[in-house]
Order: C-alpha cells, then sequence, then structure tokens
C-alpha cells in the first residue's frame, strides 16, 4: 500500500522539496570544465546545512556499505549514485547528472538533473531533452484513479522513438518519511499495472535513459551504476504529489528560501 500524507506532513515535505530543489539548482549553476566532482558535492553538503537540512544519502546503507558522499554526481557513462572525487575533473562536452535528496524535520526531498559541461555533442543534447521530456510525459500521468503503470508507460513511449535503452535495474519510488516507499515505478511497462493512484501519494519519477544499451554495470566502488557499453546516460527526477486533479510538482527551487 502506497502511505497517504496527511495536510501537515505534506507541508513539511513541500519545504524539504524547495529545499532540495534550490540546492540542486545552485549545484547546477557551479558546473563548469575544470571543476572537480569532490568540490561540487562538498558545496552541496554546505548548502544543505544552511537550510537546517542534511543529506538523505550520506551514510545510506546497503548491507555493509555505507554511501561516503553527500549528493550523486554521475558523469556520462554513470548512470547513478556516483561518488565525487578530487580526480574527477570536469571537462568541455561533458554531461553530469547531479542528484540531491534531502532530509528536513524527518520527510525526504528528492530530485535530479542532468546538465551540459560547456558545449556538448548534439547527439548529448537530444538525450538530455528526450529524458527531461519523458519526466515531464511521466508526471502528467500521476493522477488520481490511474494505476502506477501509467507513468511508467508515458515514460515509455515518449522514449521508445528514439531507440535509447531504458534503464531497468534502477526506478523511481514512493518518498516520505523514507527516501524509497511504496510503489516502486519502473519507467517501462502497461498502464494497467501497479497500485491506483490516490490524493496524497507522493512520488519520486525519475527517468534513467541511455543513448546506447539499457544494461548496466557496477564500478568497483559498489556504488556507481555505469552503461555497459560505455555511452551516456541521462537522468531527471521531481518529488510529485498526487492531488485531485492536476499532479503538483514538488521539487520547485524557491529563491526566498
Amino acid at each position: 500500500m502506497i502511505p497517504i500524507k496527511s495536510e501537515s506532513e505534506i507541508t513539511i515535505m513541500r519545504t524539504a522539496c524547495r529545499i532540495a530543489a534550490t540546492v540542486l539548482d545552485r549545484l547546477c549553476r557551479l558546473v563548469a570544465p575544470g571543476v572537480n566532482t569532490y568540490d561540487l558535492d562538498q558545496e552541496g553538503r554546505k548548502l544543505l546545512g544552511s537550510y537546517d537540512a542534511r543529506s538523505a544519502c550520506f551514510g545510506y546503507q546497503v548491507g555493509s556499505k555505507r554511501f561516503p558522499a553527500y549528493t550523486c554526481l554521475s558523469v556520462n557513462d554513470e548512470i547513478v549514485h556516483g561518488i565525487g572525487t578530487l580526480k574527477r575533473v570536469l571537462q568541455d562536452g561533458d554531461i553530469i547528472s547531479v542528484d540531491v535528496c534531502v532530509e528536513y524535520q524527518g520527510f525526504i526531498g528528492d530530485n535530479a538533473r542532468t546538465v551540459a559541461v560547456g558545449d556538448i555533442a548534439p547527439a548529448r543534447q537530444k538525450l538530455l531533452t528526450v529524458t527531461e521530456e519523458a519526466l515531464l510525459k511521466g508526471i502528467q500521468q500521476a493522477r488520481p484513479g490511474n494505476r502506477v503503470g501509467a507513468i511508467s508507460n508515458a515514460v515509455e513511449r515518449a522514449v521508445r522513438p528514439f531507440g535509447y535503452g531504458i534503464i531497468r535495474d534502477f526506478v523511481g519510488h514512493g518518498v516520505g518519511r523514507s527516501m524509497h516507499e511504496a510503489p516502486q515505478i519502473p519507467n517501462f511497462g502497461p498502464a494497467s499495472r501497479g497500485e491506483r493512484l490516490r490524493p496524497g501519494m507522493t512520488l519520486a519519477i525519475e527517468p534513467m535513459i541511455a543513448e546506447g544499451r539499457s544494461q548496466v554495470v557496477m564500478a568497483d566502488d559498489g556504488w556507481t551504476a555505469l552503461t555497459v557499453d560505455g555511452l551516456p546516460a541521462a537522468h531527471f527526477e521531481h518529488t510529485v504529489l498526487v492531488t485531485g486533479g492536476d499532479p503538483e510538482i514538488l521539487t520547485i527551487p524557491d529563491s526566498g528560501i
């Protein structure tokens, strides 16, 4: 069962999500050739602290492993969960996915964006554009009465005409008091699949799309997921509230925070 949030919980989530979106926006503005990903991650840590929030991914535990960074910074063929390092210096023509997940007063705000480093090839820009448009198509289906699969199917239909690989090993998810709540939200599949959506559900919708094949390999760090063929991948994400009508995107930056 997907958790339904009360009005008071949604109020806190709105703030958590605005913080997450504002930090993401500020980090993306710092992306440039010559910047290393460790410094970007540390700037994320400082910004989160300035909003009395904390990173929800720092120390996140899977088995005996704990995630060592405050943000996820994934460059080129890194799909998700990249770890910032001093050695990873951004180059003109790269793309980088910046993923910021915030905990604020017991609730989570989660969002991501893939941005260009300097001037990028037209093929890479097309990948970014299609992936972001697929996210928006998916969000449009986050309406009461639809099943979860309506979101998945909308993303798939937006991507398939371009021949890109849809990552299957990682999916969107419910979000609220925990980073990962029910349901899982794949970026493919029939519209008839999954639980029906109801007002008060909060969802992290996040297409992860590869220019080439959809298969994933893991880096030696045990966290970073890469495309199997070394071709670039894009990742866009919003936290969305299911309302009685149009879906509400919660992760909108607010310079007034």
